[in-house]
């Protein structure tokens, strides 16, 4: 019997019913629980405004650890200081080159989009000729267009709160935020890279001391799994881009070098390249360009997406998480439309772990169970 309570019973039977009761290990290991429950809450509803940007650094850490370990190891002999810093910058460069180009065009078609607007609201907005070349649906589409935009008051209507200031004030203010959320996550990057080996002892001795030793297994797929989410969704975006971005040059789309990248960074959503290359298309006829060529350039883009986000993409993640074609398939769209964009990355990471739980812990732990004597 434990010495305190000897006491305490001692003290008891002597009369000092003031001294306090001593509390019960697991009632102690209870409040220890809730404490720690309650201020990792706590902490996160803090945090919450910023967990975004942490979990995208998260995410962007563990992708490209390797390249980060073999570029630090060549050039300083191992990770340090200097080489966090530096290889932040680099992926500050990748991503912010592509934002700066995209927001330099906007800029420089303002003047454009606002006599447009300003040319629409009083004449009208006219049937362009590739609708009348339509299989089909032409007629019904041309009528429709006739009678809500091809007419002044109507194109004015639906053009009244439309301005191209207000475009990109309004474009202005949210890159303003995203980009606040990207330094956060620049930073947050630069100090898991700096630190990385020990965290990564902490988060394995974490995962063994509440789990056990599938804990560590846990962690590892889930590593696994962010690591050939995020490196398939890239290659499958950059492959996207560039193959439909031919495209784009053979049909002499105008600007295609911002089309590419438009197209790139919009595919790493999935449909959201449509926008870009039915954008491009679009563009490729209104300055004059071949109908024809501008039908190629949607047709294309189509076949290469489809091929893309519904087959080679579910395919390559799947494959580096060890997903089911189907668990991918669900992780993928299911997360997108659960978290926003970054439940692209997020959905199939959970998805592994709730396989590699079924696999590692209950498959493999019910094999290794007695069977019982009937």
């Amino acid at each position: 019997m434990d010495e305190r309570v000897k006491r305490r019973r001692e003290q008891t039977s002597a009369g000092d019913d003031d001294a306090p009761l001593p509390l019960h290990p697991g009632a102690r290991s209870a409040a220890r629980t809730a404490v720690a429950v309650a201020l990792v809450g706590a902490a996160l509803w803090v945090a919450r405004e910023f967990l975004p940007a942490l979990l995208w650094a998260a995410m962007l850490a563990i992708a490209l650890w390797p390249l980060y370990e073999k570029a630090a190891q060549r050039v300083w002999g191992g990770p340090s200081g200097a080489s966090a810093f530096l290889f932040t910058m680099a992926v500050a460069i990748v991503v912010f080159l592509p934002v700066v180009l995209v927001t330099y065009e906007l800029a420089a078609q303002s003047d454009v989009l606002s006599a447009w607007i300003a040319q629409s609201q009083k004449s009208g907005i006219p049937v362009p000729d590739w609708v009348t070349h339509l299989p089909v649906v032409a007629d019904p589409i041309a009528q429709w267009w006739q009678g809500h935009l091809a007419r002044p008051e109507f194109a004015a209507a639906w053009l009244q709160n439309v301005h191209a200031e207000t475009v990109v004030t309004t474009f202005g203010g949210q890159l303003v935020q995203r980009g606040f959320l990207l330094f956060v996550s620049l930073i947050a990057l630069f100090v898991i890279l700096r630190h990385g080996n020990v965290v990564t002892r902490q988060l394995l001795a974490t995962a063994d001391r509440l789990l056990g030793e599938p804990g560590e297994g846990l962690v590892e797929k889930t590593v696994d799994a962010v690591r050939g989410t995020v490196n398939g969704t890239v290659v499958v975006a950059v492959g996207e881009g560039l193959l439909i971005g031919a495209g784009y040059l053979l049909a002499g789309v105008p600007n295609p070098a911002l089309f590419i990248v438009l197209t790139i960074a919009f595919a790493m959503v999935p449909f959201g390249a449509w926008a870009a290359f039915t954008a491009a298309a679009v563009s490729l006829v209104a300055s004059g360009g071949s109908e024809a060529a501008a039908a190629a350039v949607f047709v294309w883009g189509a076949i290469v997406m489809l091929s893309g986000d519904h087959f080679v993409w579910p395919l390559l993640v799947g494959g580096a998480a060890r997903l089911p074609f189907l668990f991918a398939f669900v992780g993928i769209f299911g997360g997108l439309a659960s978290f926003g964009l970054v439940g692209l990355f997020l959905g199939p990471v959970i998805m592994a772990a709730v396989l590699t739980i079924w696999r590692e812990w209950v498959m493999r732990g019910g094999r290794r169970m007695p069977r019982s004597p009937d």
